[in-house]
């Protein structure tokens, strides 16, 4: 199987964080401070090629919504087990701390058009004063799953500079809220 699809596009963000780059790099390489703003679970080791895995459990009008877009393929994966998560699952490309880290990025089962490992996010932290740039840039994605992941990336990325500067990102939207025990 070819890991590139022949059509790919990049989506690209920037975000202002208000912290230093140290800081924010805890935020992609420590499992805790991941899920404070992307994620349900994340299991990460951050070194090249570590595993970085990341868990969503989207809200089902959320997940239909996602699914919908996307052929009989992937409707016939998530039939398979529709209660399963949505599951990320790459490895760690580059890591120098505190400035750059890149991960490979795909979704098991191969959802949403995109298999593990097959696209690629290269994260950049600049320092601003006592602040960071962050630069993010989705390299390799199949031109059909641009549009979930600038939405996914447009939702998560405000909530790492929230989290990274100390604040509480609130309820993730794109998150099924935990249930008390």
């Amino acid at each position: 199987m070819d890991a590139t699809p022949s059509e790919t596009s990049v989506v690209e963000h920037e975000v202002r964080v208000a912290a230093r780059p140290e800081t924010v790099f805890a935020y992609f390489t420590d499992p805790a401070r991941m899920v404070q703003w992307m994620g349900a679970e994340a299991k990460l080791d951050p070194r090249p090629g570590g595993v970085c895995r990341i868990a969503f459990h989207p809200p089902q009008a959320l997940a239909a919504l996602l699914d919908s877009t996307f052929g009989p393929e992937h409707q016939a994966r998530v039939a398979a087990d529709p209660d399963a998560p949505r599951v990320m699952t790459g490895e760690f490309v580059e890591v120098e701390p505190p400035h750059r880290i890149s991960f490979t990025w795909g979704w098991e089962r191969e959802l949403y058009a995109v298999p593990p490992q097959s696209t690629a996010v290269e994260v950049s932290l600049t320092p601003d004063g006592e602040e960071t740039i962050v630069r993010l840039a989705h390299r390799r994605l199949p031109t059909p799953a641009v549009p979930l992941h600038r939405a996914g990336w447009d939702n998560y990325l405000p909530r790492l500079a929230i989290a990274a500067a100390g604040g509480d990102p609130g309820p993730d939207p794109w998150q099924v809220a935990a249930s008390a025990d």
